[in-house]
């Protein structure tokens, strides 16, 4: 089995199930939809009968009323929360298969460049060899200039690799990341975020400022390692918040 065959068989295999779940993604998202546009339906007719009698209520009675309207916008806000926690699922799920295409395409073509690399070689030593044999019958003179020649090759050679290992050093620095990560496609359209200016990766989390420049973080570049209860925002807003507490 070829190179390109292996990882095309293996990276369908990994796409079996994509299908699937996207599909229930999308009904759960749609669902979630229509019941926040009932809630909401219910909250504006609810809100309406409260402003046409509340001269009518007694105190007590508008109290139960309006905490009957809060705990409907409450149940919408949770839908809410529900609908664009799965969409951030959806998307990490085909994200995720997009990293590991880019991945096995980089490993494939480093694959392709080490064979490249060794039938060179191998065709080099071939006609090194060819050459020796055709002038065994030559004067020692000869056998001289040519073993001079073998030199000068072997030293050149010998330049030659050091030169690409300088250029790999220089490009990519003493870093212990592998050939094939540095190697690897990157999607100029890839949207970046957090104070790391990454693109997004593994669990992230939105500040709650509105107008935060940044919106979203990687919880590692947080130090967070489960969901903050109730509003949570970034470095760069918390103390402007603070100051309007």
């Amino acid at each position: 089995m070829s190179g390109s065959t292996f990882y095309l068989e293996q990276y369908l295999d990994s796409l079996e199930d994509l299908p699937t779940e996207l599909k229930s993604n999308f009904s759960n998202m749609h669902e979630l939809d229509k019941r926040i546009r009932e809630t909401q339906v219910q909250i504006d007719s609810h809100s309406n009968e409260y402003l046409r009698k509340v001269r009518e209520l007694s105190p007590s009675k508008r109290k139960t009323e309006t905490e009957r309207i809060q705990k409907m916008f409450k149940k919408a806000k949770e839908m809410s929360d529900d609908k664009v926690k799965i969409a951030y699922q959806t998307y990490e799920l085909v994200d995720k298969h997009i990293r590991k295409l880019d991945t096995d395409l980089a490993k494939f073509e480093s694959e392709m460049k080490e064979k490249g690399r060794l039938s060179q070689t191998e065709s080099e030593e071939e006609e090194q060899e060819e050459e020796k044999k055709g002038k065994k019958k030559n004067l020692k003179d000869s056998k001289k200039k040519k073993g001079g020649r073998d030199e000068d090759k072997k030293k050149t050679k010998k330049k030659n690799n050091k030169s690409d290992f300088s250029l790999t050093q220089t490009q990519f620095g003493n870093l212990p990341v592998p050939q094939e990560v540095l190697e690897m496609p990157i999607d100029p359209n890839e949207p970046t975020y957090c104070i790391c200016q990454q693109v997004s990766y593994g669990e992230m989390i939105g500040c709650d400022n509105t107008d935060c420049p940044v919106e979203w973080f990687h919880f590692g570049c947080m130090n967070l390692t489960t969901k903050p209860k109730g509003k949570w925002y970034c470095p760069k807003c918390l103390p402007m918040f603070k100051k309007k507490k």
